[in-house]
Parts: C-alpha cells; sequence; structure tokens
C-alpha cells in the first residue's frame, strides 16, 4: 500500500491497476481493463502458436489437472510461482523461459485468472505474454489434444 495526499491508502494490485478515484475497482471491471492490453487467442490459436514455438503455461491446481488432464507439451507452474519461473532474469525461472521475446500462452481453468496472470507476466517485460481465451475447458471442448495427469507427468511437462 502507498499513501497519496490524503493519507488515504491507495491499493496497487498485482496488475498495477489502481481504483478510479476512491473507489473500488471489481473483478469484472478489472478483468474488462486488463484484458484491453490482452491479444486473447482461441485453442486453436493456442495450439498454431505452439506449433510456432509458443509456451503453453498450465496454470490450474493439481486436482484439476488429475481430474481434466493436461494439454501435451504445456509447462504446467503452479500460480503461485508463475513470475518466478517465467521470469527469464529470474534465478529460479523455468529452462523454458528463455526471453523477453517468448510468447507465452498462460491457460488456466476457463479463461479468468490467466487474464490476470498474463498482464502480471508482461510487466516482467514478456511483452508477448496473452492468454487463452476459456481456458483449459475450452481447449477439451475443442476436441483439442489432452493426455492424462500421469502420461503428462512422465513426458516432464512439470516445471
Amino acid at each position: 500500500m502507498t499513501e497519496h495526499a490524503g493519507n488515504e491508502p491507495v491499493g496497487i494490485g498485482p496488475v498495477g491497476i489502481a481504483p478510479v478515484g476512491n473507489e473500488p475497482v471489481g473483478i469484472d471491471e478489472l478483468l474488462e481493463r486488463v484484458r484491453e492490453d490482452l491479444d486473447r487467442i482461441g485453442p486453436r490459436e493456442a495450439a498454431e502458436a505452439a506449433a510456432d514455438g509458443a509456451l503453453l503455461v498450465d496454470i490450474r491446481y493439481a486436482a484439476l489437472r488429475e481430474r481434466d488432464g493436461l494439454i501435451p507439451g504445456a509447462l504446467v507452474v503452479e500460480r503461485n510461482e508463475l513470475e518466478w519461473r517465467l521470469d527469464p532474469q529470474g534465478s529460479h525461472r523455468a529452462r523454458e523461459a528463455t526471453s523477453h521475446d517468448l510468447r507465452v500462452v498462460v491457460i488456466c481453468n476457463e479463461g479468468y485468472a490467466s487474464s490476470l496472470a498474463a498482464v502480471s507476466l508482461r510487466q516482467l517485460g514478456l511483452h508477448r505474454a496473452t492468454d487463452l481465451v476459456g481456458g483449459f475447458q475450452a481447449w477439451k471442448a475443442e476436441g483439442l489434444p489432452v493426455v492424462t495427469a500421469e502420461d503428462g507427468a512422465a513426458a516432464g511437462d512439470m516445471a
């Protein structure tokens, strides 16, 4: 929290957006604002991006991955570790975090948390970060490849 001239705290959230005036911003408005700067993509576009070298990053929690499966080749990174694992300058980065020019497609379950996560990555300088509209559920509904969590772990997709 920081203080402004009136000595009232002004919160700046994880995406760096302050409330307008002293009014709090609801999550729907926050998502609308952050998505204005994202080039969000659909499942087929995400598959094509991955084929062209983009990094798909699955931030869903373990229970969802175990229940619904994994996208083959996607890097699994828990949401609370995302910035540390994807920062190309970070000491705890994943081996895939090679450059700030890396195209990253963040995937959550339904495409909400991933928007906030993608904006956070952009603040780290990953200027091509975006997210998957509809998340993993949209990918699966589109009939794109999904493997069981066991198969994904055996293939080494975990960060």
